[in-house]
């Protein structure tokens, strides 16, 4: 998995709550199991017209940020389905970081273990941030996941919180297994001194040859 440290990158504003997880990749899309390939469906039914002409009005088919990296929305962002395809299909398309008030539980979850940083802020900032991304290229922003802040095209910095855990695991690029294998020497040594202490353990889990 890709770290998440410092990202600069136009922001794409989409001023809607209770954007659910079938508006970010339809059902029809969900019949795969690879990750890549998602991002062309993104918000498919938003994107395209039935004839799969694309939407002109539609934010991310518009020029200015057809290369955003990051989302400013509203409340209640990833909500509905529990479907990782969401997160796959927003970081195959390049969305690296979601900004809203508020997030589904499931939808915030899947985030980390696929690189995105989902970042919950008051709604009055998420519309400051709205207006900034309005601007498109013209004013892209930086969220430093380091210093743990939101630095506007203006320089102001907007403070941001995350629990130590997904931090970390984000700036080192660790999904859970990751994190896991990152830990195989203080699990090994675990598992050798409860064997020493309790050898009873060991052969009731070794399997017989």
């Amino acid at each position: 998995m890709e770290k998440f440290v410092r990202l600069t990158a136009v922001a794409a504003p989409l001023p809607m709550a209770n954007v659910d997880t079938d508006m970010v990749i339809p059902k029809d899309y969900l019949k795969v199991t690879d990750r890549t390939g998602l991002g062309r469906h993104l918000f498919a039914e938003m994107r395209y017209e039935a004839n799969g002409a694309e939407r002109a009005d539609f934010v991310l088919n518009r020029p200015a940020w057809r290369k955003a990296e990051i989302i400013v929305a509203l409340d209640n962002f990833g909500c509905g389905s529990s479907r990782e395809h969401a997160a796959w299909a927003l970081r195959d398309f390049g969305i690296r970081c979601v900004i809203a008030p508020s997030f589904a539980d499931i939808f915030f979850n899947n985030c980390f273990k696929n690189g995105i940083l989902p970042v919950a802020l008051p709604k009055a900032q998420c519309l400051e941030l709205m207006k900034d991304a309005e601007h498109g290229a013209n004013a892209t922003m930086t969220i430093d996941l380091e210093t743990q802040e939101i630095v506007r095209p203006d320089g102001e910095r907007i403070a941001f919180e995350i629990e130590p855990f997904r931090r970390e695991r984000l700036l080192q690029g660790l999904d859970e297994i990751g994190a896991t294998l990152a830990r195989t020497d203080r699990i090994d040594g675990f598992e050798a001194a409860l064997a020493e202490r309790q050898p009873w353990r060991a052969e009731v889990l070794t399997p017989p040859q």
